[in-house]
């Protein structure tokens, strides 16, 4: 019963004609692709895949052990350095996404959000979210930080360069990615509130009190430093396992559970709020759904990475649906009323999943589609259809160019050096 709550609403309150084994109707959205590749075509998949994502990593990791000295020299261009390290790592993941996982992605929003998503010219997503915000999340797949990360380059101005995640703490020992993760400034949780505090207490101060130096003519003080602090209150991504823990855990607190997604935790965002303060104004929620999840279905056992990347099987569509909330008007300093906010959000978040569920589109408004750039004048769209992939065919070059500029520059050193030890 637990897998079939997948797709089946489960409402706080029953109805007297509901029927806990009542069907659905669901889109043809969700009707499970077939894969596409077959055995050599998927191993030259892989082997492509691997050469350029591992190739790309050794290329952003030596760009980052470049710039240690300028931690010493001068942190704020330590700091910028790095931050350009994580646009690299952006850009990788939006071209290893076109090339081995193209899919369709479509933007929607409510009010909340009005006029800040627009078509490009170029057919792509721009959003105008600001250079400060805390962004929330429902877990579908392990992928869904890709496609945040991706909604950070799209935005004006682009922050794929000054996101932050939050993650497990096993994570920051895999190979190259894990240190590459932790000169990012990610922050790392064991899931022990105990140590967890204080390590979160850290890094959100260094987010929230250290600022950039004012720009060359800059006038006025500096302003605090570009940051969207990506946060999923589940705290784990969407299986069978998860569902009926879920379960579980509504059952013994008498708190009725959800149907697309697990109960929400509140302790790591209630904290983040208070820690940066006033710091930041608005907290963005993205609800994600997936197209290709049969009913009954979990997208994380669906949409792995060989499925996804190797056999070419991605989601058939990728659906952000955001808005927004002053944080001025959340209850931070209040537990309990903070948890039935963030609970409230949740529901909310269901009853959007089923919209998508039943049509394989959320609900989206004009309003928040502001006016397409190649028009120049107001929509009446309620949804961005467009890809992940970047703006211009060679930006990708740019994870390359530090590395290969410092190995030429060597070179021309050491020959000078030798010529001149040879006199």
């Amino acid at each position: 019963m637990a897998e079939g709550l997948k797709h089946r609403k489960v409402p706080t309150q029953p109805a007297a004609d509901s029927s806990p084994n009542k069907a659905v109707t669901t889109s043809a959205e969700h009707v499970r692709p077939v894969p596409k590749h077959g055995k050599p075509m998927e191993l030259l998949r892989v082997t492509g895949f691997a050469v350029y994502f591992l190739g790309s990593c050794l290329f952003i990791h030596g760009t980052q052990i470049l710039g240690l000295p300028l931690y010493v020299l001068n942190k704020d261009w330590f700091y910028a350095w790095m931050a350009m390290t994580k646009q690299h790592f952006g850009l990788l993941i939006a071209t290893m996404t076109k090339w081995w996982s193209p899919t369709i992605v479509r933007v929607s929003g409510d009010k909340s959000v009005a006029g800040l998503i627009r078509r490009t010219a170029a057919g792509l997503v721009s959003l105008d979210f600001g250079e400060r915000g805390v962004f929330i999340a429902n877990h579908q797949l392990y992928t869904d930080w890709l496609y945040m990360w991706w909604a950070a380059y799209t935005n004006n101005p682009a922050m794929h360069g000054h996101i932050y995640i939050i993650l497990k703490e096993s994570l920051k020992w895999v190979p190259i990615v894990g240190p590459a993760m932790q000169l990012y400034g990610f922050v790392f949780m064991a899931r022990k509130w105990a140590s967890d505090q204080e390590r979160m207490r850290y890094r959100l101060q260094k987010l929230k009190s250290r600022q950039s130096a004012p720009l060359p003519g800059q006038r006025g003080p500096a302003q605090l430093d570009p940051m969207w602090l990506l946060i999923f209150p589940e705290g784990t991504n969407l299986t069978a396992n998860t569902r009926r823990e879920s379960q579980a855990f509504s059952k013994k607190s008498g708190i009725p559970d959800m149907a697309y997604q697990v109960l929400p935790r509140v302790t790591g965002l209630q904290f983040c709020l208070q820690e940066l303060g006033d710091s930041v104004e608005y907290v963005y929620d993205c609800t994600i759904g997936y197209g290709g999840i049969p009913e009954g279905g979990y997208g994380s056992s669906i949409f792995t990475l060989r499925t996804t990347y190797f056999q070419g099987l991605p989601p058939t569509s990728v659906n952000m649906h955001w808005r927004r909330f002053r944080i001025k008007d959340i209850p931070i300093d209040d537990h309990q009323k903070m948890y039935d906010w963030l609970l409230e959000r949740w529901r909310e978040k269901d009853a959007l999943l089923e919209v998508f569920d039943k049509t394989g589109r959320f609900p989206g408004s004009e309003e928040a589609i502001g006016p397409a750039e190649e028009i120049g004048g107001a929509t009446k769209a309620t949804h961005v259809e467009t890809e992940v992939r970047t703006s211009t065919p060679i930006e990708f070059l740019q994870m390359f160019t530090p590395v290969a500029a410092a190995v030429i520059l060597g070179r021309v050193v050491g020959q000078i050096a030798l010529r001149f030890l040879r006199r």
